[in-house]
C-alpha cells in the first residue's frame, strides 16, 4: 500500500509543484545554511571563551580578592575620595561580591627606622583589614593595649622594591627569611603625644600591597594619637568574589568610577568584548535563518497559489488534504536536514582550522 501511495505521489507531483523556481529555492537553502553556520559558530565561540577565560584562567583555584579605590581625576583632586557607609552598603549588596573588607589607615604620623642594622629612616603608612582576607595569617598576628611589640605583615612587592634600590644607597639586600629577624622601630606621633613601638615582621603577603598591623592596634592608635573615637572612612576596600573577571562586576566598577588593578581583570574585559561580538554574531545568524524561512514560506505560498486548481482537482478525486500536505513536507525535510548537517560540518572544520593559528593559543597565556 505504501509503495502504491508512493507511486501515486510521483504521478501527481508535477500537478502540485508547478512553476518551480530553482533559483529562489537555492537562495533560500543558501541563506538557511549561512544563518545556521553563524549561529553554530557563535555557540562554539561562546563555549571556547568560557573555557579559556574562566575554566582555564591561570591561578584560578578559588575565590578572588581584589583591591578597589575611587579613581582620582582632575575634577576630584583635593576632595575626600573615601568610601562612605552608603558606598560600603552598596558594595555588600552586589550579587557578584561575597564579602568586603575596608582597609583602615593610620590618621597620625609614623616614622620607621631599623636601628644600626639598616641605617635609614622613612615615613610610612600602616593599614589594617579583616584577617580572613589575608593570604598569610600567623598565629601571633595580634596586639593588646600595653604591648610594646607590634606584629607586621609586609608586602612582598615592597620587599622587592627595597632590594632593587638598596645597593644604590649602600644598604644591604634582605631575604624573606631575614626580614622577620629585623627589628623595626615605629615612632608614632599625633595631637596627643609621641610613642615608639618595636615592629616585628611576622609574615609576607602576596595579596595586599601594604604594611598591615592588627585591627586592634589600628583602632587604639587612631583614637589615642588623634583623640577621635570615630573610625575613619577607608580609602581602599578589598572585595571577595567568585570571579574577578565577571563582566557584570567590571561594568559595575566602571559605572561607579572605581579603580582597580587592570592586570587582574584583563581577562574579564576581553571576555566582555568577545561576548558582545559573539552575541551580535548569534543574533545576526538568527535573523538570517528567519529571513531564509520567510523566503521558503513565500516560495511555498507561491507554489500553492500556482497549483491551486490542480489541488482542487486532486481533492475532488479523493486525495486527502493531510496526505498531500505530509507528502509535500517530506520533499522539503531532507533538504533541511542536509543543510543543517553541512553547516555543522563546515563549523567544525572552521573550528579545527582556527585552532592551528597562533592567536588560538590564548589558553596558554
Amino acid at each position: 500500500m505504501r509503495k502504491i501511495m508512493s507511486l501515486s505521489y510521483k504521478k501527481i507531483k508535477p500537478l502540485i509543484i508547478t512553476g518551480d523556481n530553482r533559483f529562489s529555492k537555492l537562495l533560500g537553502f543558501f541563506g538557511l545554511g549561512i544563518g545556521v553556520i553563524l549561529l553554530l559558530m557563535s555557540v562554539q565561540m561562546f563555549i571556547n571563551i568560557q573555557r579559556v577565560l574562566y575554566s582555564e584562567t591561570p591561578g584560578k583555584t578559588g575565590d578572588d580578592f581584589i583591591s578597589i579605590s575611587k579613581s582620582i581625576t582632575n575634577q576630584n583632586m583635593g576632595m575626600e575620595n573615601t568610601f562612605t557607609s552608603e558606598d560600603l552598603k552598596e558594595l555588600r549588596q552586589q550579587p557578584n561580591i561575597d564579602a568586603i573588607s575596608p582597609l583602615i589607615s593610620n590618621q597620625y604620623q609614623v616614622t620607621a627606622n631599623a636601628g644600626n642594622m639598616l641605617p635609614f629612616s622613612t615615613d610610612l603608612f600602616l593599614e589594617s583589614m579583616d584577617p580572613s582576607f589575608l593570604d598569610t595569617l600567623p598565629p601571633n598576628f595580634s596586639w593588646e593595649p600595653g604591648q610594646e611589640t607590634i606584629p607586621l605583615i609586609f608586602s612582598t612587592d615592597f620587599l622587592e622594591l627595597y632590594n632593587v634600590f638598596a645597593p644604590a644607597q649602600g644598604l644591604p639586600q634582605i631575604s624573606p627569611e631575614t626580614i622577620t629577624s629585623v627589628n623595626i622601630f615605629l615612632e608614632c606621633s599625633g595631637r596627643n603625644g609621641r610613642q615608639t613601638f618595636k615592629g616585628n615582621v611576622v609574615a609576607l603577603s602576596d595579596r595586599v600591597n601594604s604594611i598591615l598591623v592588627p585591627e586592634s592596634f589600628m583602632k587604639w592608635s587612631n583614637e589615642y594619637f588623634t583623640g577621635k573615637t570615630i573610625s575613619p572612612e577607608p580609602s581602599r576596600v578589598f572585595i571577595k568574589t567568585k570571579d574577578a573577571n565577571n563582566p557584570q562586576l567590571i561594568s559595575f566598577f566602571d559605572r561607579e568610577g572605581y579603580h582597580l588593578n587592570k592586570e587582574k581583570i584583563r581577562f574579564g574585559r576581553l571576555k566582555s568584548t568577545l561576548q558582545n561580538i559573539v552575541g551580535a554574531l548569534g543574533v545576526f545568524g538568527i535573523l538570517v535563518i528567519l529571513m531564509a524561512l520567510m523566503l521558503f514560506s513565500f516560495y511555498v505560498q507561491l507554489m500553492i497559489a500556482k497549483s491551486k486548481d490542480n489541488l482542487r482537482l486532486l481533492i475532488t478525486l479523493g486525495y486527502s488534504p493531510n496526505w498531500l500536505k505530509s507528502r509535500v513536507a517530506r520533499t522539503w525535510l531532507p533538504m533541511y536536514f542536509i543543510t543543517v548537517f553541512i553547516s555543522l560540518l563546515i563549523t567544525q572544520i572552521t573550528h579545527l582550522i582556527f585552532r592551528q593559528f597562533p592567536f588560538a593559543q590564548i589558553s596558554k597565556l
